[in-house]
């Protein structure tokens, strides 16, 4: 029987399990690996310029393809640098698959040059997590990867590969099937309790769709904006649920929690009935758990069982995906009379509508707008910050236009490499990126790998020169003390007593114009329409927009810190 190194296995595999982009960086312990991909060129090697950037680059890759992100770093520095990422990923239920190299067995537990216990570190942020430690076992363990990421609640998964296991000669055969002991996940619908609920639906007087991230993952949009217009049952969403039915549609009311609006969390504190779909209930929707919904009675569809009850118990648990169970759905619900119901949440909305005051200079809205009125197809992606609550409140997400970002953990510095995945995986579809100052600057390196992929993304940075959502917290609860959030703030501010601050660094667009990117930077409401046309026309490579923005723009609503939905700051 023909026989191959670990190496020449895995580049087989990846063929065998339609990988078609891999990112990858190198280091000594997976140079060999390196050299059997260089041989092939049936899958494209992203090479980007910083581990946890590369991480967010497969991230958005999985989440805008429904494909299986796949990953590549050396060992040591550059697997602890995928930490954040692999986090990320799993707070949002994103498939990778990140492969890890390792010195030899011989050397691990001997504080080899470049040897972490990676295993050990990622245990609690991965789906599975394991050393190849038998090369006639990375077959087996790499079919079970790609099948663990993808099923079930998606999620990263990381496979070790100890430098002297991917050398040694084994089987040349790659498994055909997965059977994992312990590991089947649900595939059906509960009828029984799907009915339950349907009749608890149909019943209510105030009923309530609230739908979160799974509808999204579970590409269920269509199902469910069937089910919702059968119904007539209006819709909530969390915001990495906000597009499981378009924000133009008449039945959605907004998004709930701490940054949701005024109309929706009312629409929650006063349903009778909170038909929850794909979310996790955290503590950034609920705000004081006993406080949530109080007179609801709740169903919890959910692929996780560990997430249903976890953090608020429901009266019908359903653990199924989220398409399959709306799929169930089409085919049992009846019309709900909920036209008073509608009309009186309409009437919270207008009541308090979303808005914001007249801007101290240029508006977050009007770029924002610009942004809906310009394009009808595109990918959106935010880091996570003050813009990025922005985006969710007012960017139109439809059927073509789609919100990627980083909603569990909330990293900053996810919006550009994020816009880079997605673009790799959409090469035709328009791919914007908005971010902040702060974040931009956390992985501000990929510039060079847009310029090199020839990349024409439209990155939009909201500069406020301010970390902004921290310091709206201390303007609003720390009498304005702004400890640590002045990005001006260093050696001069202090000898000033804080009574001098130097010019903004870096000069975003001479920074963007070093990587041979364009950057242009827009002061003025009448500049930005200008400014979009020229990123439109710069098909070759990325587009860097600076707007300058008001230190004291806000975002409103807000929940108070320890408040319920209806402890609502609307304006200060």
């Amino acid at each position: 029987m023909r026989q191959i190194s670990g190496n020449k296995l895995l580049v087989k595999a990846l063929k065998e399990e339609g990988v078609e982009v891999l990112f990858g960086y190198p280091g000594a312990s997976t140079i060999d690996l390196g050299d059997e991909l260089y041989k092939q060129d049936s899958i494209k090697i992203i090479l980007p310029r910083h581990e946890q950037a590369l991480v967010h680059e497969a991230d958005a890759y999985a989440r805008t393809t429904g494909k299986v992100g796949v990953c590549l770093v050396t060992s040591g520095p550059g697997a602890t640098n995928v930490v954040t990422g692999l986090a990320t990923a799993n707070y949002d239920s994103v498939p990778l698959v990140c492969f890890t190299g390792q010195v030899a067995r011989y050397l691990i537990g001997n504080d080899a040059f470049q040897e972490v216990d990676i295993v050990g570190i990622t245990r609690n942020i991965t789906k599975y997590s394991v050393t190849v430690r038998n090369r006639e076992d990375l077959g087996r363990i790499i079919k079970d990867a790609f099948y663990i990421a993808r099923t079930g609640r998606p999620g990263p998964v990381l496979i070790d590969l100890p430098k002297d296991v991917m050398a040694e000669l084994g089987s040349a055969e790659y498994p055909k099937t997965v059977n994992i002991r312990g590991y089947k996940p649900n595939t059906s619908v509960h009828i029984g309790q799907l009915k339950k609920a349907l009749k608890m639906l149909h019943s209510s007087k105030r009923p309530l769709f609230l739908a979160g991230g799974g509808v999204n993952i579970a590409r269920a949009e269509d199902i469910f904006t069937k089910v919702v217009e059968k119904t007539g049952v209006p819709v909530v969403t969390t915001i990495m649920g906000r597009g499981a039915i378009s924000t133009k549609h008449p039945l959605f009311m907004g998004n709930i929690g701490m940054h949701g609006a005024y109309g929706a969390n009312m629409a929650v504190s006063n349903c009778d009935l909170l038909f929850s779909i794909g979310t996790r209930f955290n503590d950034r929707i609920t705000g004081k758990l006993h406080a949530f919904a109080p007179n609801a009675q709740i169903v919890h569809i959910d692929i996780d069982t560990a997430s249903i009850s976890r953090n608020i118990h429901v009266d019908v648990p359903i653990v199924a995906d989220a398409k399959e169970a709306l799929l169930k759905m089409d085919e049992y619900v009846q019309p709900c009379n909920t036209q008073k119901w509608v009309e009186q949440i309409q009437k919270w909305r207008s009541e308090h509508p979303l808005t914001m005051r007249k801007p101290h200079g240029l508006s977050p809205l009007d770029i924002i707008g610009e942004i809906n009125s310009r394009f009808e197809k595109a990918i959106i992606v935010t880091d996570v910050g003050q813009h990025q609550m922005l985006v969710t409140q007012y960017a139109d997400i439809t059927p073509d236009k789609h919100l990627v970002m980083s909603g569990g953990l909330g990293t900053m510095g996810y919006g550009l490499p994020g816009g880079i995945g997605a673009k790799i995986g959409n090469p035709d579809v328009p791919v914007i990126v908005v971010s902040g100052d702060g974040g931009m600057q956390m992985n501000i390196q990929e510039m060079a790998t847009a310029v090199l992929e020839e990349l024409p993304i439209i990155i939009c940075i909201f500069n406020n020169e301010y970390l902004g959502m921290v310091r709206q917290w201390q303007k609003l609860f720390y009498g304005k003390r702004y400890a640590m959030t002045n990005l001006k703030a260093g050696a001069l501010s202090r000898r000033t007593g804080g009574q001098e601050y130097p010019e903004y660094t870096p000069d975003f667009v001479r920074l963007a114009q070093s990587y041979g990117a364009k950057g242009l930077r827009v002061t003025d409401k009448a500049d930005i329409g200008p400014a979009f046309d020229a990123a439109v026309s710069n098909t070759k490579g990325p587009t860097l927009i600076e707007f300058i923005i008001s230190p004291e723009e806000m975002v409103y609503p807000m929940i108070k810190p320890g408040g319920t939905l209806e402890d609502m700051i609307m304006d200060c």
